[in-house]
């Protein structure tokens, strides 16, 4: 499968966006000069998470793994341009999994920890997989029995692989599959294109079901190249991978980081503070993200900061919620550390506040750069391979001047295609000048000289809480399918330390009365991930619509809110 179309490819290359450079390729780089180096390191609380001891490795090891990974895959019938699901904490294997598609010419597809029977029914007869990899008992649920429950009612027919050494019956454990595996190195296609597919992650938003989002190498690689510039990382540099590995947070963010940098990477999961501040002073982190809360929190507790050695630390990337001027002063300030305010998605927006592009600190919290905006420059060399421009919704024309909101559309090198088997949410995400439509509403600052945008909300109804989004219209589906709802529509509220919740509004039939936990009881009837579940149940009358009956779900935020 190629996601991007051959014009394009042959145009991004001719620029020198796109370099033609495999992550297979990429990544031998790093083994052959940093063989005997380690490089891929496991949380210390990896026994309590999965059974199994934590694991240190050097990247000759990796390279050793990523081989006998891809004997088990080839051994289950895994060959090149088929898919390979996962499902698993931030552990080192996630990883392995990923260098051993890219080693293949397979395809990676991640699934989220959380996601459960419902989002899984969608998911797998989309994309086939013909091998899931995956874990036993975690946080209260079997993962491996799950999926084989899937395969017996004929969900699927994916072979099943449980890490560690025991499986359910009829899944396999992987250290049986790798003892019997053969020994010797795994040959990566000698043709294997970068444009050829890697990953198909999974992204929510106004549509009800999880949608494909496929890239290519060539989209990791300059999603990693784009990050070290951003974050200022250097060779041998240690990042901390607090993500899980399932989207472009954590694999472009992170992980390719990580190889263009040819440095150590630090997991983590789930997150757990003093885990986090001991992995960040014990293994000398240069380069890690927090959410906003916690940035603000320790910054508060200053007893905690200053027992702790940040020492290494150069940058902090945050997001997902607004970020608050004092705290990004506050680490630049009294600890040294530049805090990068970052927004993106799935699909590729992808702006970065940093420190060389807004060097004012309280100015970073609030602004991102206009990059790949007509007529303005920017020092670093990935800005220019970003387009964007702001769109105004009523009259469609593009907005150039400050004060006025406007739709953000972006192009560019890290940019995707299209979603996977959906042509026509593909036509909707793209304008007729082939720019991708965020759905979030910014302006351009008047400060700086226009140099700037501001984030003002979005157009789209996605909730995103703790950085996972969330469809109000997969919720409203399930929860109006409860017996005593008449109707019913979620809408975010907002939480600190998490951006926003979840608040279903429901109008019930009449004589009956509901409660949050009866409702949620109704929702895991339905074997949705815990994360969407409500945290606040409001009952109304009626819900507000519009003249067509579309209901106005920003008029719900006040209820949600309340």
């Amino acid at each position: 499968m190629r996601p991007s179309p051959p014009e394009r490819v042959a145009d991004y290359r001719r620029r020198g966006w796109w370099r033609g450079e495999t992550v297979e390729t990429l990544f031998r780089k790093a083994v052959a000069a940093q063989g005997p180096s380690e490089a891929l390191i496991d949380a210390p609380n990896r026994a309590a998470l999965v059974g199994t001891p934590p694991q240190r490795l050097t990247y000759a090891q990796v390279d050793a793994r990523v081989d006998a990974l891809c004997q088990v895959f080839a051994g289950l019938g895994v060959g090149r341009g088929d898919v390979v699901a996962t499902q698993l904490p931030n552990l080192v294997e996630g990883v392995l999994a990923f260098l051993a598609c890219a080693r293949m010419g397979a395809i990676l597809s991640p699934v989220a920890m959380a996601y459960r029977g419902h989002e899984l029914r969608q998911i797998l007869p989309t994309v086939e997989p013909k091998v899931y990899l995956t874990v036993g008992e975690f946080h209260g649920c079997d993962h491996a029995a799950l999926l084989m429950d899937l395969k017996r009612e004929g969900v699927t027919p994916v072979e099943v692989i449980s890490l560690g050494a025991t499986a359910p019956a009829g899944a396999h454990a992987l250290d049986a599959l790798i003892a019997a595996a053969p020994t010797t190195a795994y040959p990566s296609p000698a043709d294997l294109d970068a444009a050829e597919a890697l990953t198909i992650c999974w992204t929510s938003g106004t549509e009800a079901m999880p949608k494909g989002v496929p890239r290519h190498h060539d989209h990791w690689v300059i999603n990693g190249e784009a990050l070290v510039e951003a974050a200022g990382l250097r060779v041998g540099d240690t990042i901390l991978n607090p993500f899980p590995l399932i989207n472009i947070a954590a694999i472009g963010g992170m992980v390719m980081t990580w190889l263009v940098c040819q440095g150590r990477l630090v997991q983590h999961h789930p997150f757990d503070l003093p885990i986090f501040l001991g992995q960040m002073q014990g293994e000398g982190v240069a380069y890690t993200v927090a959410p906003p809360a916690v940035l603000n929190m320790l910054l508060q507790n200053e007893a905690l900061l200053s027992a702790t050695d940040l020492s290494k630390l150069r940058c902090l990337g945050s997001g997902s919620a607004p970020l608050a001027p004092w705290m990004v002063k506050g680490w630049q300030d009294l600890h040294g550390v530049t805090v990068m305010n970052v927004f993106g998605s799935n699909e590729g927006t992808s702006l970065f506040s940093t420190g060389e592009a807004i060097p004012d600190p309280e100015q970073r919290a609030r602004f991102f750069p206009r990059f790949g905006a007509q007529g303005v420059e920017w020092p670093a060399e990935f800005p220019a391979k970003i387009r964007t421009r702001l769109v105004d919704l009523a009259s469609g024309q593009e907005i150039t001047a400050p004060g006025a909101e406007g739709e953000l559309r972006i192009a560019g090198a890290m940019t995707f295609d299209g979603y996977y088997k959906a042509p026509d949410l593909t036509r909707a995400a793209f304008d007729d000048q082939g720019f991708f439509r965020t759905g979030d509403l910014f302006e351009i600052a008047p400060e700086a000289g226009g140099r700037y945008y501001r984030f003002v909300g979005r157009c789209k109804e996605i909730i995103i809480r703790g950085g996972q989004n969330i469809s109000p219209a997969e919720l409203d589906v399930l929860i109006e399918s409860h017996p005593k709802v008449r109707e019913a529509s979620c809408a975010a509220y907002p939480d600190e330390r998490l951006g926003e919740r979840v608040c279903a509004v429901v109008a019930l039939r009449p004589g009956q009365d509901l409660t949050l936990e009866e409702l949620n009881a109704h929702l895991r009837a339905h074997d949705i991930a815990t994360y969407k579940l409500p945290e606040k149940l409001r009952i109304v009358e009626t819900l507000p619509r519009n003249p067509l009956n579309k209901v106005l779900r920003r008029e719900l935020a006040g209820v949600a809110a309340s």
